[in-house]
């Protein structure tokens, strides 16, 4: 899978509730950094957003997903992140380190 496909499936797998399938994608040392908190580990993010997330009914629309042109597999996600009733919740720009085992890191910057 390259480093595209990896990041679009990332959020597939968490807007469809596909927590195995979220897991398979990242990688065991997995962090996400973001405004409010930082995960660190594979399990630790995967069990919060399985059980511990304040909302499960979104879809994270992608506006644009760039790879970097640069040594290593980093890639860039713009969209919006809509509740289930179509709310406009947030901006956002996902910025992922892709791997040989995955997903390796996320910094997430919202507006």
């Amino acid at each position: 899978m390259d480093c595209r496909d990896a990041v679009r499936g990332y959020y597939d797998a968490i807007d469809g509730g596909d927590y195995d399938r979220l897991r398979d994608l990242l990688a065991p040392d997995f962090v996400q950094r973001r405004p409010d908190r930082t995960f660190e580990g594979r399990e630790a993010f995967v069990r919060f957003m399985r059980d511990d997330r304040p909302r499960t009914d979104t879809e994270h629309v992608l506006s644009a997903v760039c790879v970097s042109e640069g040594a290593g597999g980093t890639v860039f996600a713009r969209g919006r992140l809509l509740g289930g009733d179509g709310e406009n919740l947030f901006g956002f720009v996902d910025v992922h380190q892709v791997g040989s085992d995955g997903i390796e890191s996320l910094t997430t910057y919202t507006d």
